[in-house]
C-alpha cells in the first residue's frame, strides 16, 4: 500500500505529495486526512495522507516508509480535503498552508533538533561536559556554548548524531480520579477485616457502599468524606479503590449572568425572512441570503431561530461574528439559547481551550459553534446553516497566508452541504449587495426595528465651527451638554473613537520633524502609560523623547488625539463620571473584553470610550447617547474603500443607541459634514449612499465593476523592491489580454514596514480567464529566482485595503 503525503515543509519545490510505502502493520491504519511522521531528507516531518493507492509511477525500492500514524481517526474530514485543494487554487498558497489554517494550532507540529552522543572518546572534556550524563541535549545548548563548528565536525565524522523530534502542544487535559472496585463482597470482606484502630478506612468503606456514585475526586473524598491522603492510600492497596486518569475538558472561563433567554415575538418583516430561510433548509439549496436589516431590526433573532431550525433536522450550524469583542455577548445569548450545545472558537482562547472545542465539534458533541474567522473551518460533517454576521467587516479577511476570505469559504462549504448561507449587515458590501440586486444573493428586507423604536436623532457638528468660536477642545459644545444631560439621568454613553494610545504623533514645534518608527515609514503613537511610543505596524517600542532628535528643540509636543488623551479630557470636563476604556492596550489580557462589556452591562460604569471594538454588536438597553469624536480618521485614507467604510463605521455606531424603551441620540463630530457617507449615515439611508458610491466606483474602475489583485514587492534595499515590482509589473502587462489593466508600480501608501520597502500594482480586469495560470507563473519566476536576492512577493486576489 502506498499513500501520497503532504509534508509539513513550505517551499516551492516541495508543494506536491509524496510517495510513501505503508508498513503492514499500519496498513489497517492508514486512512485519508490524517496525520503520519514520515522521513524527509535527514530528518522526521508531520504530514497528511491526501490519497491512498496501490501503485506508483516511481521506483518502489526507492521509496521511503512512513514512520507512525498519528490519527487512528482523521482530524481532516473528505471535505475539507477538497477544500484545501480548492483554497490552494484560490488564494495561491501552499498547499500545507491551506491544511493547517484549518486545524487549531495544538494540532501543529513544531520541531525540535537534538544532539545524541554517539563516540564519547572523541569530544574534548569541554564538550563532552556539555552532555554531563545525558545521552542527549538539545541543539539549542551546544548553540550557546559556541561549539556549532566542532559539532558540525563530529557529526560529518560520526561521533555524534542529529535527531529530529516532532512535538505538537496539544495535549489532552486529565484529572485524578479513584474508582469503587465494582465488587460488592469484596469491599465488604475488607470492610469486615478491618482492625478496630482502621476507624478512618472503616468510615471511608462505609461511606463508599453508600454512594450512587462509582469514581470521586480527592478533593470529594476529602469534603464529602472527611477523608485523608493516606486513608485513601490504604484502600488502593487493598483494592477498595482504583488510581485512574480521567480526560475532561477545559472549561472556558465565563462571567456569571443572571439573565434567562427571551423569546421575541417576530414581526411580519421578520417572519417573511425567516420563512424564505427555512424552506431553502427544507429543500436542501445552498441560496446565499443577504439579510439587510437596519440596526436594531432583529437579525440575531432571526440567526437564533434559522439555527433551531436546522438543529431540530438534525443538523449543525456555525455562526461568525467579526470582533473577539462581539463573542462573548454573541456567545451567551446563544449558550441561553442552546445551552451544551454550542462550542466557542475565537483568538483569545487559550491553545489547550481551542483544543478542546475543536475536539468537540470534531465528536459531534455539540450542535453550533459561535466564533471568529477561523471558525468557518469547524469539523462538522452535517452542516444544515451557516452564518456570518456583519458581513461587510474586513476582519472575515485573512491578511497573510492563506489569504482567505471567510464568506467564500462558507459559500463553498454551502455547496458541499447543500445547505443556505445568511450574510446579515446593516450597511452590506457594496460587492454583496451588488450582487443580490442582480439575483446572484437572494435579498431579505428588515427595514423596521423588532420593538420598533424610532432610529435615534443624529447631529452632525461641524468641528471647523467650534474651531472658529474658540473651542480647542475634542468635545463639541453641544455633545458635551448632552454628555452632561444623560450623566443627569443616570444614562449611559458610547464614545467612539477610532485610535488607540494618546496622540496621533510627536512633533517638533520648531523643525517640524515628527518621530518615525525607524523600520516602518510610518508615526510613532504616544502612549501614556509607561511613556512609550509605540509602532502599530512592526511593535517596534521607545521612551518619549525630551528633545527633538533632529534639531535638539525641547518644543516638543503631543499632536492628534487618542483614547487614552480623551479618557483624561472626560476626567476634566466629566469628573464625576465612571469611565470604561476598551481598545487594543486594555483588552490585552485573557477575559478583558468579556469583563468590560460585563462592568457596563451592570451599569459599572456611564460612558465606554473604545475603538472599533465598540461600533458594532453591542446591545444594552440603557445606552441613550453616542458620540463618535471624529468621524475623518477613515474617510481621508488613500483606498477606495473609505467612503464605504466610513458610512459603515458611522451607521453602525450610531445603532448602538436608543436600542429599547428609551430614546437615542447620536452626535458625529467632523471636519467634513458635507459629505455624503457622512450626510447619508445621519438616517441610515443605506440605498442612497449604495447608489451613490456605486457612481464613484464605475467612474475610477473599482469593485464591484472591476475584480482586483494587488502584487506586492518588499526588499530591504528601495532600489531593488522598486527594480523587481517594475519587472512584475511589466512582465504582467505582456501575459494578460489587452482588456486587463495593470496599474504601477508604485510605493505602497505606507513604503516602509519592519525595515522593508513596498512596491505595489494593481490588476484590474472584468475577465481574465488566465489570471490565475499567469500569477503561478510569476510565483515560479519569483520563487526559483528573485527570491535568492532577499525578494519577497505577495499577491492577493481580493485585497480588503490597498494601503
Amino acid at each position: 500500500m502506498i499513500v501520497e503525503v503532504i509534508v509539513d515543509v513550505s517551499a516551492y519545490p516541495i508543494d506536491r505529495p509524496f510517495d510513501y510505502i505503508v508498513p503492514e502493520a499500519l496498513e489497517t491504519l492508514v486512512e485519508r486526512g490524517s496525520r503520519v511522521h514520515v522521513p524527509f531528507g535527514p530528518r522526521k516531518v508531520q504530514g497528511f495522507i491526501t490519497n491512498i493507492k496501490e501503485e506508483t509511477d516511481l521506483d518502489k525500492s526507492k521509496l521511503k516508509e512512513v514512520h507512525s500514524i498519528l490519527d487512528v481517526e482523521p482530524i481532516v474530514t473528505e471535505e475539507l480535503l477538497k477544500l484545501s485543494k480548492w483554497l490552494t487554487n484560490k488564494t495561491l498558497c501552499y498547499e500545507i498552508d491551506a491544511l493547517q489554517v484549518m486545524l487549531p494550532a495544538a494540532l501543529r507540529a513544531s520541531y525540535k533538533k537534538n544532539i545524541k552522543l554517539i563516540d564519547p572518546s572523541a569530544l574534548d572534556e569541554d564538550f563532552l561536559a556539555l552532555f554531563g550524563k545525558k545521552e542527549i541535549v538539545s541543539y539549542e545548548v551546544i548553540e550557546k556554548a559556541g561549539y556549532l563548528r566542532s559539532m558540525k565536525k563530529h557529526l560529518t565524522g560520526g561521533a555524534l548524531q542529529l535527531e529530529t523530534v516532532i512535538k505538537q502542544h496539544a495535549k489532552a487535559k486529565t484529572i485524578v480520579k479513584y474508582k469503587v472496585t465494582p465488587d460488592r463482597e469484596f469491599i465488604v470482606e475488607q470492610l469486615n477485616s478491618l482492625t478496630k484502630q482502621a476507624v478512618k478506612q472503616k468510615e471511608l468503606i462505609e461511606w463508599l457502599l453508600q454512594q450512587q456514585q462509582t469514581a470521586f475526586t480527592m478533593q470529594q473524598l476529602i469534603e464529602l468524606a472527611n477523608a485523608s491522603n493516606s486513608t485513601v492510600k490504604a484502600l488502593i492497596e487493598k483494592g477498595v479503590l482504583e488510581k485512574e486518569k480521567e480526560e475532561v475538558y477545559r472549561e472556558i472561563s465565563s462571567l456569571e449572568y443572571h439573565d434567562k433567554d427571551k423569546r421575541f415575538q417576530l414581526t411580519e418583516e421578520q417572519t417573511n425572512a425567516l420563512t424564505k430561510i427555512n424552506h431553502a433548509q427544507e429543500h436542501a439549496e445552498n441560496t446565499t441570503f443577504l439579510l439587510h436589516g437596519i440596526t436594531g431590526s432583529g437579525k440575531t433573532e432571526i440567526y437564533l431561530n434559522a439555527i433551531e431550525n436546522s438543529i431540530l433536522k438534525g443538523k449543525q450550524a456555525i455562526m461568525l461574528v467579526p470582533e473577539i469583542s462581539l463573542t462573548p455577548q454573541m456567545t451567551h445569548r446563544f449558550k441561553l439559547r442552546f445551552g451544551d450545545q454550542v462550542a466557542v472558537m475565537h483568538s483569545g482562547l487559550s491553545i489547550g481551550e481551542k483544543y478542546d472545542e475543536w475536539r468537540k465539534i470534531w465528536r459531534g458533541e455539540v450542535k453550533v459553534v459561535v466564533g471568529a474567522r477561523s471558525a468557518i473551518f469547524a469539523p462538522f460533517k452535517d452542516l444544515g446553516i451557516i452564518i456570518l454576521d456583519e458581513e461587510h467587516e474586513s476582519t472575515y479577511k485573512q491578511e497573510d497566508n492563506p489569504r482567505y476570505h471567510a464568506r467564500d469559504v462558507a459559500i463553498w462549504r454551502s455547496e458541499f452541504h447543500q445547505c443556505p448561507v445568511i450574510l446579515g449587515s446593516a450597511t452590506p458590501s457594496l460587492e454583496s449587495y451588488a450582487r443580490a440586486s442582480k439575483g446572484v444573493y437572494s435579498l431579505l428586507t428588515l427595514q423596521m426595528r423588532a420593538k420598533e423604536q424610532a432610529l435615534p436623532t443624529v447631529n452632525v457638528v461641524d468641528m471647523r465651527a467650534e474651531l472658529k468660536n474658540g473651542n480647542r477642545s475634542m468635545f463639541s459644545v453641544d455633545l458635551a451638554d448632552a454628555v452632561r444631560e444623560k450623566l443627569d439621568k443616570k444614562e449611559q454613553i458610547v464614545l467612539f473613537l477610532n485610535k488607540r494610545g494618546f496622540s496621533s504623533f510627536v512633533l517638533c514645534r520648531d523643525c517640524g520633524t515628527v518621530v518615525e518608527c525607524k523600520q516602518c515609514d510610518i508615526s510613532l503613537t504616544y502612549h501614556r502609560a509607561g511613556e512609550q511610543l509605540k509602532c502599530h505596524y512592526c511593535g517596534h517600542e521607545e521612551p518619549v523623547p525630551t528633545t527633538c532628535p533632529e534639531c535638539s528643540s525641547e518644543h516638543i509636543r503631543f499632536f492628534g488625539t487618542g483614547t487614552q488623551k480623551v479618557e483624561e479630557e472626560i476626567a476634566k470636563l466629566f469628573p464625576y463620571a465612571r469611565v470604561l476604556r476598551m481598545d487594543v492596550d486594555t483588552t490585552r489580557t485573557k477575559g478583558s473584553h468579556e469583563r468590560i462589556l460585563k462592568q457596563f452591562g451592570d451599569g459599572e460604569a456611564d460612558i465606554l470610550l473604545g475603538t472599533q471594538m465598540i461600533a458594532k454588536g453591542l446591545d444594552f438597553p440603557n445606552i441613550t447617547l453616542v458620540g463618535v469624536l471624529n468621524a475623518d480618521t477613515t474617510l481621508h485614507l488613500a483606498d477606495f474603500r473609505a467612503a464605504e467604510k466610513t458610512f459603515q463605521l458611522m451607521t453602525q455606531v450610531s445603532g448602538r443607541a436608543g436600542r429599547h424603551d428609551k430614546e437615542g441620540q447620536v452626535y458625529i463630530q467632523t471636519y467634513t459634514p458635507e459629505h455624503y457617507a457622512i450626510e447619508l449615515s445621519k438616517s441610515q439611508l443605506y440605498e442612497p449612499f449604495y447608489h451613490t458610491e456605486m457612481l464613484t466606483r464605475k467612474q475610477y474602475g473599482y469593485p464591484p465593476f472591476y475584480f482586483l489583485t494587488l502584487v506586492q514587492v518588499t526588499h530591504e534595499n528601495v532600489m531593488l523592491a522598486s527594480e523587481y515590482a517594475k519587472l512584475a509589473t511589466d512582465w504582467l502587462r505582456a501575459n494578460l489580454s489587452s482588456t486587463t489593466m495593470v496599474v504601477g508600480p508604485t510605493a505602497s501608501a505606507i513604503s516602509k514596514i519592519q525595515n522593508r520597502y513596498r512596491y505595489q500594482c494593481l490588476i484590474k480586469y472584468k475577465k481574465e480567464p488566465l489570471l490565475i495560470e499567469k500569477l503561478q507563473q510569476l510565483i515560479k519566476i519569483y520563487r526559483t529566482e528573485w527570491i535568492k536576492k532577499g525578494v519577497i512577493l505577495t499577491i492577493d486576489l481580493d485585497p480588503s485595503t490597498i494601503l
